[in-house]
């Protein structure tokens, strides 16, 4: 299907929404999972908060706090505390001159208008938000009526005037601004619809978003490696908004104002890559199953970059165009798990992570036109063509970077429709 279709102005409006406290810091937006040899990432987060004058402040109250945790005080702990000190002696050993963990999580609520933590938090030139589930971190930064703390609202001031900002998993999806993921997989997003309550594998968001930093589209994370394509996109279109930014594992985002071009500007950092969709041109089936047409999906590696006030791609020097020298004569046979379901599983976790991403990158290193995904699941099964068009100017890229051959492609049209 190639359809047009005029947007509600309300889809631009979102896109050209200042955030509260226009922010000037760095993001460093972390898909989760990040190793601790992740040079790339961790050297650059220190870099943007000062170098060797880098003071980073740990947030992790994500996580359970010392008292729901019975490994607490031991080398097995996995609480608040545990997971902050990690974190601190991991940046001081990369560099910066210090990093401390900033003591609120579940335990010690009250600390979020501590005054001695508030100067504590004054003191950073960078924070970092651990993973853990993003409900932890509203209840404990934000007040009953979600309004900033004063803890919240220092971090706010701190990054208006530089302070850099990274999270990872929970930590990432907290800073969004809009509508916030909050739990689900992608066949229930696409087979059940959406929910404002969490549970089980349906596709839930807090429609009050997230702290408010990153102010450019949706924010999902652990994205390839779960296969979140379908579950993402399925919000998109139900919010009504133009663009969304799913981040894997192991991988970064960077958001930054680049002074010489007067734009914000986003990079990607590490081993795995980002992906971008754009639905202004998407395309609601009319049958009884759920369906969704002409949605431009682009997943950018190591180097590439975005500006999404013109929604122009920059893609990193190492990479040369494929169109033209293609290795494969066709591309990859259909997969019957597109989505990464959990419902297919083994003893290592799901069978197919990031089966979404090897589909696709072999398209773009194919002489077809298009292949397909089909869901694990059934009744109904849903399947995901994926197709470079001529129309929208798709494009695969390929090239070694740090020693890694990766691939890159901009503007695949994916259509999403029960089989």
């Amino acid at each position: 299907m190639m359809l047009s279709k005029v947007l509600r102005c309300t889809l631009f409006l979102f896109a050209l929404l200042p955030m509260a406290g226009h922010a000037s810091g760095p993001l460093v937006l972390i898909g989760g999972a990040i190793k601790d040899d992740n040079a790339a990432v961790y050297q650059r987060l220190i870099q943007l908060a000062g170098g060797s004058q880098a003071r980073i402040g740990i947030i992790t109250a994500a996580s359970i706090p010392p008292s729901q945790d019975p490994d607490a005080g031991t080398a097995n702990a996995r609480n608040s505390q545990a997971n902050g000190e990690f974190y601190a002696s991991l940046l001081k050993a990369y560099g910066a001159q210090d990093a401390q963990w900033i003591p609120i999580d579940l335990d010690s609520i009250s600390n979020n208008s501590n005054p001695q933590v508030i100067e504590q938090i004054n003191g950073m030139t960078g924070f970092f938000f651990g993973g853990g589930d993003q409900s932890r971190l509203t209840q404990t930064l934000q007040t009953s009526t979600r309004q900033d703390s004063p803890a919240l609202a220092a971090i706010r001031t701190r990054h208006a005037n530089g302070a850099v900002l990274a999270g990872t998993s929970a930590g990432t999806a907290i800073m969004v601004q809009g509508p916030m993921i909050t739990g689900g997989e992608s066949y229930d997003a696409l087979r059940y619809g959406v929910y404002t309550t969490p549970g089980g594998d349906d596709l839930s968001y807090d429609m009050q978003g997230g702290f408010g930093f990153f102010n450019h589209g949706l924010l999902d994370t652990h994205f390839s490696e779960r296969g979140r394509q379908g579950r993402i996109v399925r919000l998109a279109d139900h919010t009504n908004v133009p663009f969304a930014f799913g981040v894997d594992e192991d991988t970064a985002l960077l958001v930054q104002n680049n002074p010489s071009l007067g734009q914000v500007e986003m990079e990607v950092i590490g081993s795995n890559g980002v992906f971008v969709f754009d639905l202004r041109n998407k395309v609601r089936g009319t049958g009884s199953s759920y369906a969704l047409y002409d949605v431009l999906a682009s997943y950018l590696t190591a180097g590439d970059r975005y500006r999404p006030a013109t929604q122009q791609f920059v893609i990193a020097s190492g990479k040369t165009s494929l169109r033209g020298r293609e290795y494969y004569s066709s591309a990859a046979k259909a997969t019957s798990d597109i989505f990464s379901s959990p419902n297919n599983s083994g003893p290592n976790g799901r069978r197919n992570p990031r089966e979404f991403v090897r589909v696709s990158v072999d398209l773009f290193d194919s002489r077809s036109t298009s292949t397909v995904g089909y869901t694990h699941e059934r009744n109904p099964r849903f399947r995901a063509d994926l197709i470079k068009s001529t129309t929208f100017d798709s494009h695969g890229y390929q090239g070694v970077i740090n020693g890694k051959r990766l691939t890159s492609y901009l503007r695949m049209r994916l259509d999403l429709r029960p089989n």
